[in-house]
């Protein structure tokens, strides 16, 4: 799943690319694409792109009409740029291709949109205003927003009895960090993903947000001028326990374990964050005695 950094890159790659380029057409392929039906989606057509932003995971295209196609990639989507795009219409059927947008000019250039697999969660909008799309507007705020400060984080976690790792992922509580980056953080700050938040001190919250920023800043200008289509093997070569089950923690040696659960899962090192004890690769939340 593209998380912050990766969509921040991605914002990059196509605010060079988009920005003073008129859309030609733009034609969705999968019905379940569009979420919204007002504005039209050919309302782009003959509009400008002005630039390109992010909010947490969303990616946020401005025409200069004063409307935003707004994408949300989801676990499975990706955003595809092509330098020449066939003149043929695109047909629908059960492919990947999801939605695909032609700029104007005789290069032909343009992207696609596809997702993998069968559950179809990639999200398209066309608005006036992205704060209209119910995702972004329940957003908390950006970890890489200069006013995000140590106290910010406290305020967030006050009084919160749930586990830190599912609170970092909570895109009403922090904006733009996912399965992956949650496992990085807390790898970092020497934190149980199983922590409950409320019983951070002062000293704990700092030592996370500065994980927070560290790990998130490393991975955007890891990703910095990648092509998209590189951008998932960069992000996964740079990530030190998520997705690294069985191999040694680059830090201590020990062996980094997982926790599955029905739809995804965490990995760690004991050593590092657990105090040596394994956690019960079940859903539980106590450790194994």
């Amino acid at each position: 799943m593209p998380e912050l950094p990766e969509v921040e890159a991605l914002r990059g790659f196509l605010d060079e690319r988009l920005t003073g380029h008129t859309v030609a057409r733009v034609l969705p392929v999968a019905v379940s694409v569009l979420k919204t039906y007002d504005p039209p989606l050919d309302a782009l057509h003959g509009q400008t792109f002005t630039g390109a932003a992010r909010h947490g995971k969303f990616l946020d295209l401005a025409t200069d009409g004063g409307l935003h196609l707004v994408v949300h990639l989801a676990r499975a989507g990706w955003l595809r740029w092509q330098d020449s795009l066939p003149d043929a219409p695109p047909r629908a059927g059960k492919g990947p291709l999801a939605l695909r947008l032609y700029l104007a000019g005789p290069e032909g250039d343009g992207f696609d949109l596809t997702e993998a697999g069968t559950q179809k969660r990639l999200a398209v909008y066309v608005v006036r205003d992205p704060s209209e799309v119910p995702g972004i507007a329940r957003l908390g705020p950006d970890p890489l927003a200069e006013d995000f400060t140590p106290e910010v984080l406290a305020g967030l976690l006050r009084g919160q009895r749930h586990r830190i790792k599912g609170l970092l992922r909570d895109q009403g509580v922090i904006a733009g960090i996912g399965n992956a980056y949650s496992d990085e953080i807390l790898h970092v700050a020497r934190m149980s993903p199983y922590k409950l938040a409320s019983e951070l001190d002062e000293k704990r919250i700092a030592a996370l947000h500065a994980a927070i920023g560290s790990t998130l800043r490393e991975a955007v200008e890891r990703s910095r001028g990648v092509a998209a289509g590189k951008l998932k093997s960069e992000k996964k070569s740079g990530l030190r326990v998520h997705g690294r089950t069985g191999e040694p923690c680059p830090v201590c040696g020990d062996t980094i374990r997982e926790v599955s659960f029905a739809d995804s899962s965490l990995q760690y090192c004991p050593t590092c964050q657990t105090g040596g004890k394994p956690l019960a690769d079940r859903r539980m939340s106590r450790l194994l005695k």
